[in-house]
């Protein structure tokens, strides 16, 4: 029983964390994007702001969920 609980909440988490991943705006593309983005970040130069900062934050904190969760299932299973 509770390891349907888990699996379930694993779905969720999972169907989460792809549609934030989707919503999220590409960076920059290529070998020249990668370069400017380092000089952007070594200067200091904030571009994530608003929704993009939100959605990067709530990416971070569904993924740990998501390992934290695919452990626990996996341990309940061998069980």
């Amino acid at each position: 029983m509770v390891a349907v609980v888990f699996k379930v909440l694993l779905v969720i988490v999972s169907l989460g964390l792809i549609a934030t991943v989707l919503l999220q705006s590409g960076k920059s593309a290529g070998l020249s994007g990668s370069i400017a983005g380092g000089a952007e970040q070594l200067m200091g130069k904030q571009k994530a702001r608003g929704i993009d900062a939100l959605l990067e934050k709530v990416t971070v904190i569904l993924a740990v969920s998501f390992i934290v969760l695919s452990v626990i299932v996996a341990y309940l299973v061998k069980m």
